[in-house]
């Protein structure tokens, strides 16, 4: 088992998921919510992003990452896990940082969903107009 000193602690978040990140050296043993990445998360597509910081600088065998994430969806919660999961690589290797920056992993997508305003049915949707 790491020790805490070696332990590197991050929060990514989208819309209304968060994800708090643990890495640590390892061997690559991704867990989410005490689950094994392909229990988790079942969409192959969502799997890949959630990975793809790992990925894209070549450290999947070199890090355990153990996520606790709540709140949102499974598109909000994989975009999560991929921000906290850039941020913990940023504060271990310095140098990975032109690497996530060129793929945009390491900008938080502040897109959330609109209100909904008063007088109308729905956050842009208008009650229909009546000439007469």
């Amino acid at each position: 088992m790491a020790t805490a000193a070696n332990t590197i602690k991050t929060v990514g978040r989208r819309k209304t998921s968060v994800a708090r990140v643990s890495i640590t050296p390892g061997t690559g043993k991704l867990t989410i919510n005490n689950r094994e990445l392909d229990d988790y998360i079942t969409v192959p597509t969502l799997r890949l992003r959630a990975v793809e910081p790992l990925a894209s600088t070549q450290s999947t065998n070199k890090y355990d990452v153990v996520v606790k994430v709540e709140g949102g969806g499974m598109t909000g919660q994989a975009d999560a896990i991929r921000l906290g999961i850039a941020r913990a690589l940023l504060k271990v290797a310095v140098e990975t940082k032109p690497i996530l920056r060129g793929k945009g992993l390491l900008t938080r997508d502040a897109r959330d969903k609109e209100r909904k305003k008063y007088g109308q049915p729905g956050a842009r949707r208008r009650f229909q107009f009546s000439k007469r």
